[in-house]
């Protein structure tokens, strides 16, 4: 069962303002005198549209990285075929329909099994004889998007024989995301691929022992998310998942901007238990957090660090 947030209901979160000193006006010729040029008036609309986002249904991309979103925001533009940006918020603000579509765009759904073998190598060999130790476990996957991710940490916990004794929390901002993660379906294209990564992250099953085929889907085995909690969850605006023993968020940070970041490792610091592990994406790092000193580096080629003792 899909559990919503209760924090969307309204907005929580304060951000520092950008500024708006003359001196900062990059869109005009001299002392902010003159017509803004095409671009600029582009980042306007995209700052307006953000905020009507939040403002209207509570998902805040406002702090997400701005060439990223700008760039989505065209492509959604494009293919839905409005005009301008300005156009788009018109659309969105007053057709509650179209939101699910642009959620679509602003919010990526790229990811597949196993993704990055060796992470997967490294949390069997190294992360989960540490959490064999204890008689339950929490799991809590970070932006599963639509589920790769949770069924390879799922099959993952099976081979190694903790799966019964582990809840998992799979959130992710799109509620159609979320869905599609709930289904476990996926084209039978994309098997042999996933196959070739579970084998090297050191699989030891079929993964055709997990699925059944049919008219063209993989349909992942109930089972496999049977401990499995799907949960609507902002790293932007929510609160924390607490005594988590591992969280992996891989591929998500890199699409917020500095402060989002802080934000969310801050978040991921306070939902662990002592001594519990954070998974990051090969294009993450600690480094740059104001929260770093509160990790260890655990397995940093494969960005799996480990939380100190308070």
């Amino acid at each position: 069962m899909i559990r919503r947030a209760a924090s969307r209901r309204g907005p929580t979160t304060t951000w520092p303002s950008r500024s708006t000193s003359t001196s900062c006006c990059p869109w005009f010729a001299s002392g902010c005198r003159g017509s803004p040029v095409p671009d600029a008036i582009e980042d306007i609309e995209v700052q307006l549209l953000l905020e009507a986002l939040f403002q209207r249904y509570h998902y805040d991309f406002r702090h997400y990285a701005r060439a990223s979103i700008k760039r989505r925001l065209t492509q959604a533009r494009t293919q839905l075929g409005v005009p301008t940006i300005s156009a788009l918020q018109d659309r969105v603000l007053h057709d509650p329909s179209m939101l699910p579509r642009l959620l679509d765009f602003l919010t990526v759904q790229v990811s597949e099994m196993f993704r990055d073998p060796s992470y997967y190598k490294a949390l069997r060999e190294k992360v989960l004889p540490h959490l064999s130790t204890y008689p339950s476990l929490k799991v809590w996957i970070a932006g599963c998007s639509n589920g790769e991710e949770v069924y390879s940490l799922a099959i993952l916990f099976k081979e190694e024989g903790l799966y019964d004794r582990t809840i998992f929390y799979a959130t992710d901002i799109n509620p159609e995301a979320l869905a599609a993660a709930e289904a476990g379906a996926y084209s039978v294209d994309r098997i042999r691929k996933f196959t070739e990564s579970h084998q090297r992250s050191g699989g030891k099953s079929s993964l055709s022992d997990h699925y059944s085929a049919a008219y063209g889907r993989a349909v992942f085995d109930k089972g496999l998310r049977s401990r499995v909690v799907f949960s609507d969850h902002s790293l932007v605006t929510d609160a924390v998942f607490a005594e988590m023993h591992l969280i992996s968020c891989r591929n998500v940070l890199i699409y917020f901007d500095r402060p989002l970041q802080d934000r969310a490792i801050g978040l991921f610091r306070d939902s662990l238990t002592r001594k519990g592990f954070l998974g990051l994406g090969s294009k993450e790092s600690l480094r740059f957090s104001t929260h770093a000193p509160a990790f260890a580096d655990f397995a940093p080629e494969d960005k799996i660090y480990q939380r100190r003792e308070p």
